[in-house]
């Protein structure tokens, strides 16, 4: 059964600048929800308000009926920004296991839970290495495995798979179909193409502003165009 999740309605200002602009998405779960857009078009910005990170200037959010910014809500939230908040002078395990503690996972269940979110993000044999020696994909395949730990409902992801290498990432994008099948609701930030093909839905950003939205098929078609990136262009993004 299809469960509306978030129910948005935002405008955010810094100063006098607009970032969104009367920006309306409603999200269910069982979808991934992609957000495509150039850099600088307000995705992330609208990301962080969708998980009560940060808050609308005007405007509403609420997440499975109730508003947010809400404490208890945002531990139902698996979040991984742009830049990666590690500590990378402790090792992968440590890391791990400080954020399971204060993302509520169980002591007795915070090692099978790190084996199974390493396996996933393919960095089992890396669980004793410092983080400072990683490389840049290493360190947004091991913030993926963090925003997992705790299996939560709702997965907010700002360009996730960001200097992963294509086999990797076509891994990680089958996972995230295995978990919209069990009932999460994915909202991802993409650059890649062939990422926004995958998505559910889309919602199509350009100066603050929602552009488009619907599946993929319906934007194309909506278009006439044969591929995302050529109807994003007649977009004008």
């Amino acid at each position: 059964m299809t469960t509306t999740i978030i129910d948005a309605n935002v405008t955010k200002r810094f100063g006098k600048k607009k970032v969104l602009e009367d920006v309306t998405l409603t999200l269910t779960n069982n979808e991934i929800f992609g957000l495509l857009g150039p850099s600088g078009s307000g995705k992330t910005t609208l990301v962080k308000i969708l998980c009560g990170i940060d808050v609308p200037t005007e405007g509403h959010v609420s997440v499975f009926g109730k508003k947010m910014p809400d404490l208890e809500l945002i531990k139902r939230i698996g979040y991984m920004a742009q830049a990666d908040a590690l500590y990378h002078e402790l090792t992968a395990k440590e890391n791990l296991v400080f954020f399971a503690s204060i993302s509520g996972v169980k002591r007795n269940k915070r090692a099978e839970r790190i084996q199974q979110v390493m396996k996933l993000v393919d960095l089992e044999s890396d669980l004793n290495t410092k983080v400072e020696t990683f490389s840049g994909g290493m360190k947004r395949r091991l913030s993926l495995a963090i925003a997992l730990l705790h299996e939560p409902d709702i997965l907010v992801l700002d360009e996730p798979t960001v200097g992963i290498d294509p086999a990797l990432r076509n891994k990680i994008w089958d996972t995230f179909e295995i978990l919209k099948e069990s009932g999460v609701l994915i909202v991802v930030t993409t650059h890649v193409m062939d990422e926004a093909e995958r998505c559910s839905r889309l919602g199509m950003v350009r100066d603050g502003q929602l552009i488009a939205i619907g599946t993929p098929d319906e934007i194309k078609t909506k278009t006439e165009a044969s591929t995302i990136e050529q109807a994003f262009l007649s977009y004008g993004g």
